[in-house]
């Protein structure tokens, strides 16, 4: 039993990042409290506070070894109820370009359990701790700090449906895991602080899902998980055929405004231009469960907390609510699993430790994967952002190396191991690999 640091802690949002806070903290303080809109406890299915939640949601292969090593056993349980577990680099078939890398084993683990299914799991294990309590159907009005201003005391909650009047809820340590949709920064603007700055990746997606049931009249998966068609800015459309417990989930992808409809016959009028016409040809005649539906996502957004001139102390942020994603890349889940190991090691250093070393270390964490999908999107000339050295170096390389994992193991799998977040993009550049990545090769 690790040491309490304190009383109360008070999670805000219930959904992926805020039930690994939580399952983090209660090794740390004698209460948690996660605070939700929603209804949350006994709740199946994609939730209303959770929009994209219809969507495939992919969990890397760090995400699945930072799950186990918070929830052991977590893997085990999913695959005997069913949930397809295999081997990242061999059931998940990627396509660049309409051309498929080589599949290999990493020994990584790759789960399919939809986004619900992994959330609704997760939300079983931590209600199981003793020190972890809901507060479900209720909305956070605002941060309530001491007298000073330099500290973060609590927070205003009340009734969603306006049943109670607003109360306090006092907090040694309040954690925003509210999502993309944060109130926090402007909470902390009107308390005087200063603005927290934003890096926004303006990439204008839309994708668009419907779900299929099994089996599928053309099946190309298989005993695999998915096949993915990256978008290039050689074939800018994109999509993931994924294999669920219950059924399959066709998702279509556009930039820059370009998204599939949602009518049915749009759709998958949309998915025979794709680059791999294995993906249309498997839900061609398949049954659909239900009509297509849309998400838009107007840009990534990084908030930069580890730069602001003044923060109070008592307030810390992890998950959408310090760096939103891409979805396409499948990255959030698994930061969100990346932000809880940070923040397990601030905690551990003691109630003293300041909030500004917390997001300092976030930043350092969030770097390799934010490196990778904003600068892949601004490999795409129409999507807005900051085009560094380093990004222009990378979007140069990177066309090769996806062309050498096309006929080379070892490339293909480095790049599993940095597409699933184990290792970090430097690992592309070290020599050996390089030299195998610049081989003239006939099939180029």
């Amino acid at each position: 039993m690790s040491e309490r640091i304190g009383d109360r802690a008070v999670v805000l949002g219930g959904s992926i990042a805020g039930l690994f806070a939580a399952r983090v903290l209660a090794d740390h303080y004698h209460r948690v409290t996660i605070v939700d809109r929603d209804v949350l406890l006994g709740t199946d299915g994609p939730r209303r506070a959770v929009p994209q939640g219809r969507h495939i949601h992919g969990l890397l292969a760090r995400g699945q070894q930072i799950l186990e090593e918070l929830f052991p056993g977590f893997t085990k349980e999913l695959a005997a109820a069913g949930v397809p577990v295999r081997d990242f680099g061999t059931s998940l078939g990627w396509h660049f370009a309409g051309r498929p890398i080589r599949k290999v084993d990493t020994d990584l683990v790759c789960v399919s359990a939809g986004r619900w299914r992994l959330e609704s799991e997760m939300r079983d294990r931590v209600a199981l701790l003793p020190e972890v309590t809901f507060l479900e159907g209720t909305d956070v009005v605002r941060l309530r700090g001491t007298p000073s201003g330099d500290r973060i005391r609590g927070v205003q909650v009340q009734a969603h449906d306006g049943s109670q009047e607003a109360r306090w809820l006092d907090a040694d340590l309040v954690v925003d895991a509210t999502g993309r949709g944060t109130r926090v920064p402007r909470w902390l603007r009107e308390m005087g602080f200063p603005q927290v700055e934003e890096e926004q990746v303006k990439v204008d997606l839309t994708y668009t899902s419907c779900d299929f049931a099994t089996p599928l009249p053309a099946d190309p998966i298989g005993d695999g998980i998915a096949v993915i068609a990256v978008a290039t800015p050689g074939s800018p459309r994109g999509a993931t055929l994924a294999r669920l417990p219950d059924r399959y989930s066709l998702s279509l992808n556009g930039l820059l405004g370009d998204k599939a409809p949602t009518d049915y016959s749009g759709f998958l009028e949309y998915a025979r231009t794709l680059p791999v016409p294995s993906v249309h040809a498997a839900v061609r005649d398949a049954e659909p469960l239900g009509t297509p539906v849309a998400f838009h996502f107007p840009a990534s957004v990084r908030r930069r907390y580890e730069r602001m001139s003044r923060l109070p102390e008592g307030l810390l942020a992890l998950g959408d609510a310090a760096c939103v994603f891409n979805p396409i890349y499948a990255q959030g889940m698994t930061v969100a699993g990346i932000g809880a190991i940070v923040l397990r090691d601030h905690l551990r250093r003691g109630p003293g430790a300041p909030s500004r070393a917390y997001f300092r270390d976030l930043a350092a964490a969030i770097d390799a994967p934010w490196d990778m999908s904003a600068g892949g999107d601004l490999g795409f000339p129409g999507v807005r952002g900051r085009r560094t050295l380093k990004v222009r170096m990378g979007n140069t390389i990177m066309p090769r190396l996806q062309a050498a994992a096309t006929r080379d193991a070892e490339v293909s799998r480095a790049f599993m191991r940095v597409a699933g977040l184990v290792d970090p993009p430097a690992a592309l550049m070290n020599l050996p690999l390089m030299s195998r990545v610049l081989r003239p090769s006939r099939h180029r």
